[in-house]
């Protein structure tokens, strides 16, 4: 009587699983008789946005370039939060606003702290003082 009971709930799975499985096989199967099939020099080349590549794509990236990556998503979650904080904003109420507010502040100082440490800078330092520099001069003539 249990077994019975198990295998009528569980034939709705069987049944999907068994959909996901033909739809896999059969768009492999259709593509496979349907699709062309040759073999020019540049058929294997790798083709990017419709560009042909140029160099190896073994390239070294900057820790920079790292860095505004972890800074992206960081900020990007406080976007997250406050979405959810705004959804809820009249259950939660005062407690809720002062809340939002201390987790602004707290992302502020964070970014202002960044940003005094120079790490929002594609540059370096160097290069920096080279720009702002004036230049010098000459007056002999």
């Amino acid at each position: 009587m249990m077994i019975c009971l198990a295998s009528t709930a569980l034939w709705p799975l069987a049944v999907y699983f068994g959909l996901v499985v033909f739809t896999a096989v059969s768009m492999i199967g259709v593509s496979f008789i349907l699709g062309e099939r040759h073999r020019e020099r540049r058929t294997g080349e790798p083709f990017e946005s419709g560009n042909v590549p140029t160099g190896s794509a073994r390239m070294r990236f900057p820790v920079k370039y790292y860095l505004v990556a972890m800074f992206f998503v960081i900020f990007d979650m406080e976007a997250a939060f406050l979405f959810a904080w705004a959804v809820s904003v009249r259950e939660s109420g005062w407690t809720g606003f002062l809340e939002a507010l201390v987790f602004i502040g707290v992302l502020l100082v964070a970014l202002f702290y960044l940003w005094r440490q120079g790490a929002l800078q594609w540059s370096s330092s160097a290069n920096r003082d080279r720009r702002t520099r004036q230049p010098i001069v000459n007056t002999k003539h």
